[in-house]
């Protein structure tokens, strides 16, 4: 591993200089709730504390600070529509250099105006292209063009270092961990991390943690080098990426002990969780770290385990969605197409006989059809508990009801939901 990481030029130690002044050293908090739960000492590493509520702002600005003489003149460009857009804002106005942050046309009024805020008069937003994609081959288009100097939000040498601080930070605050489980989407804070801590603390194991519906990294570990996804599931948008960097994977592959998928859904009942119960506002891949503690449930007991939370720029208009993706995770919501008979009675029956005494009716669409006998309703249940499922089944089937279960028909869900 050492070797390796000579040969990408990678100082963390350099970087903590560089950083000092502008990146501020993040709590790692003792967690009370999640140790009790995992009978272990958790604590949270708050990059969601961070100047710019992110860790991106490290690797930025690092890479920024570490460009040649004269490399800045005409300006850095980046292609980001989230946490790299606005660590990269803040360190051109930090810098006083010009930036251009390149982002997808359907980028949320709310991001664009959060990366203006940070960058102020230093830079200029251009929208570009339906996605990420079209949007960062404009971003390098522009940049050749212009003569500028390309800022990427994850597989460069000086990206991963100053990514890797968070390492330093933690084993300065901590005096032994067992345990560091990091978010991965393009793998510049595993590799930072991972690196720096494998050469300090060479038995603490780094658990990577991935959505399962953007595993890039584990695609990669099983092809033997990274590989471009078909599609990725956007929701954990912090992670969500198609492909993990080429640097990154090297050094992962030499400091990742394991990796861990998370369903989405579990992302959000941790995000629903940490908010109710500690008042943390994590965004779904500041939430990925803890999500994964449930699988390492017998591991851990016993041990100082630290989770990286990345960040919590979260749109407080997404609640919603996170709420219904929590609630679907837990089995405690349920859609359902039902053709009713159309004769008196038949929904006073499904209320009195097939509902339990908890099951709450969460949504009910149904339109009179005129001279059939069956007439469809959309019917959203909540509820109480997840055991209370298979009995509604039984009696759904006990009275004879002509029903679909949309939640196991992707397509339909999605159209529904």
């Amino acid at each position: 591993m050492f070797d390796t990481l000579m040969e990408l030029n990678v100082n963390i130690a350099d970087a903590a200089v560089r950083l000092k002044d502008v990146v501020r050293h993040t709590p790692l908090q003792f967690n009370r709730n999640l140790s009790t739960r995992y009978e272990c000492k958790v604590y949270l590493k708050r990059e969601d504390l961070q100047v710019v509520r992110s860790y991106k702002l490290r690797g930025a600005y690092n890479m920024m600070r570490s460009l040649p003489e004269g490399a800045t003149r005409n300006g850095v460009v980046c292609a980001s529509a989230g946490n790299h857009a606005q660590g990269f804002a803040y360190s051109c106005k930090a810098l006083g250099i010009k930036g251009v942050v390149f982002m997808p046309g359907i980028t949320p009024k709310q991001k664009i105006n959060q990366t203006k805020m940070f960058g102020g008069e230093n830079i200029e937003v251009i929208l570009h292209g339906e996605n990420f994609d079209d949007c960062a081959i404009a971003a390098k288009k522009y940049t050749i063009e212009h003569q500028m100097s390309f800022i990427p939000p994850f597989d460069h040498e000086k990206v991963i270092e100053g990514q890797g601080t968070i390492g330093k930070e933690i084993l300065e605050d901590i005096e032994h961990v067992d345990y560091i489980f990091i978010p991965v989407g393009g793998g510049g804070l595993l590799a930072g991390v991972g690196s720096y801590v494998k050469q300090h603390s060479r038995d603490t194991q780094i658990i990577a943690v991935e959505p399962s519906g953007a595993p890039s990294l584990t695609a990669a570990f099983k092809a033997g080098g990274p590989i471009t996804l078909d599609q990725v599931d956007s929701f954990v948008d912090g992670a969500a990426v198609k492909r993990v960097g080429d640097l990154n994977y090297i050094v992962a592959k030499e400091v990742t002990d394991e990796i861990q998928l998370v369903q989405e859904g579990k992302v959000c009942s941790t995000i629903l969780e940490l908010y109710n119960k500690d008042a943390i506002v994590a965004e779904p891949a500041g939430a990925l770290s803890i999500a994964a503690l449930d699988d390492f449930r017998d591991r851990i007991k016993g041990k100082n385990v630290v989770c990286i939370v990345s960040g919590s720029n979260n749109d407080i208009d997404r609640m919603p969605e996170i709420k219904e993706r929590s609630l679907q995770f837990e089995g405690l919501k349920h859609y359902f197409l039902i053709r009713f008979a159309q004769k008196p009675g038949s929904l006073r029956q499904f209320l009195n006989d097939v509902l339990g005494p908890n099951d709450d009716i969460a949504r009910f669409e149904y339109i009179h059809k005129v001279n059939k006998e069956y007439g469809p309703a959309l019917v959203g249940l909540e509820l109480l508990n997840k055991a209370d499922y298979p009995p509604l089944i039984e009696r759904m089937l006990k009275y004879n009801l002509d029903f679909t279960e949309l939640n196991k028909s992707d397509m339909l869900f999605e159209y529904l939901v």
